[in-house]
């Protein structure tokens, strides 16, 4: 049966690897011309993919911060595959936005012309240092066993969770500065963004150990049992977080402050909140770890359709803050394709974001088989 899984694995990744390289093709090619965003709404499917990937490696390093901070010895055995898992992410998110920046080839000019009061350039630092520490905390996680390298850990574990959770915070806090955008101007983003981040990256590492783990023993199983239950936790308190975020503008019934949440919950693509991420991404979910709660195969589904689909979250912040005009009638003043307060994504998009995830998947493939990603499983809590 493994086997068998990994022969359609390699498929899907040759698949996606060879559509991605037509994406690539097209964006060195044409640049924008064949993205279907515009002025109206500029930000579109490679920035939701951005801010997406970053959630997945903020959440998965500040998972590993359980075992290299605070010592929780039945999560130990996810350690090195917790740091791998930001890395990778991390890597993603970075291309990701890398394709959507009009000048590629000065995404350097922040560091040698930089505006202090730019939050953006201040979000660009913090990623650069967090990578960095990624990499040296990577290093030392793979070498033999002694206090010198645990203290060590330890201190750039301490060091790495304020920095991720001012960086993923940051990201939040980049749209909620926004005052001309009432959909994203809350107070509520920047710790939106941090629950998102640990329930999609607990997920992502739920999935992996429940399907992925090398050694199917009854430790194991605890393991993903200790997982199931965090992650449930996670994604429980982020739905009510929110539900808080929607319900309050909406009982207040202030126009400004709700047009781009109707348009969320009941506009044209009213399904991406509903069935994607309520229903597939969330009860669904929900129900697998709460009905089936030793059941390890569900388990790994379960996290995969939460890590999977919390992406339709992150499309439901990026696109419907734009797509109501600032000004009412902004969108119906000029006839252009580039001057339309719709955005669905174009094909070319998609074939670009194909090239990303197949790139993740590639590198996650060849850690798997050059690196001791599984170490020796803990006893976990029964």
């Amino acid at each position: 049966m493994s086997e068998r899984c990994g022969k359609w694995g390699w498929r899907v990744w040759g698949i996606l690897a060879i559509l991605g390289a037509i994406g690539v093709f097209q964006r060195f090619a044409f640049g924008h011309q064949l993205a279907a965003y515009g002025s109206l709404v500029p930000w579109g499917l490679w920035v939701a993919a951005y801010i997406y990937f970053v959630g997945l490696s903020a959440g998965a390093f500040l998972l590993s911060s359980l075992v290299y901070v605070f010592k929780v010895k039945a999560l130990e055995s996810i350690g090195r595959l917790a740091l791998v898992t930001a890395v990778i992410t991390l890597f993603m998110a970075l291309v990701s936005i890398w394709f959507d920046i009009g000048h590629m080839e000065r995404f350097w000019y922040v560091f040698l012309r930089p505006n202090f009061r730019s939050m953006m350039a201040w979000m660009i630092w913090m990623y650069t240092a967090y990578f960095l520490l990624l990499l040296v905390e990577l290093r030392l996680a793979f070498q033999p066993g002694s206090l010198k390298r645990d203290r060590l850990l330890s201190l750039l574990g301490s060091v790495g969770v304020p920095l991720a959770i001012a960086f993923h915070g940051g990201v939040g806090a980049l749209f909620a500065v926004v005052g001309a955008r009432p959909y994203w101007h809350t107070g509520l983003f920047p710790i939106l963004f941090l629950s998102g981040a640990l329930t999609s990256g607990g997920a992502l590492l739920l999935a992996v150990v429940a399907l992925r783990w090398p050694e199917k023993d009854e430790s194991h199983g605890r393991l993903v049992r200790l997982l199931s239950k965090i992650t449930l936790g996670l994604l429980l308190f982020d739905l009510l977080l929110e539900w808080a975020e929607v319900s309050v503008p909406l009982w207040g019934g202030t126009a400004y402050h709700t047009e781009g949440l109707k348009l969320m919950l009941f506009g044209p693509f009213w399904w991406v909140f509903w069935i994607f991420h309520l229903f597939l991404g969330s009860l669904v979910p929900i129900w697998l770890l709460v009905r089936f709660p030793t059941d390890t195969q569900k388990a790994g589904w379960a996290g995969a359709l939460i890590a999977v689909l919390f992406m339709s979250v992150r499309l439901n912040i990026v696109i419907p803050g734009l797509a109501v005009p600032i000004l009412p009638g902004l969108d119906q003043a000029v006839l252009n394709p580039r001057l339309t307060a719709s955005y669905v994504p174009s094909l070319h998009e998609w074939l670009v974001l194909a090239f990303v995830v197949a790139l993740g998947l590639g590198m996650f493939g060849a850690s798997r088989k050059f690196l001791n990603l599984y170490e020796k499983t803990a006893e976990a809590p029964r």
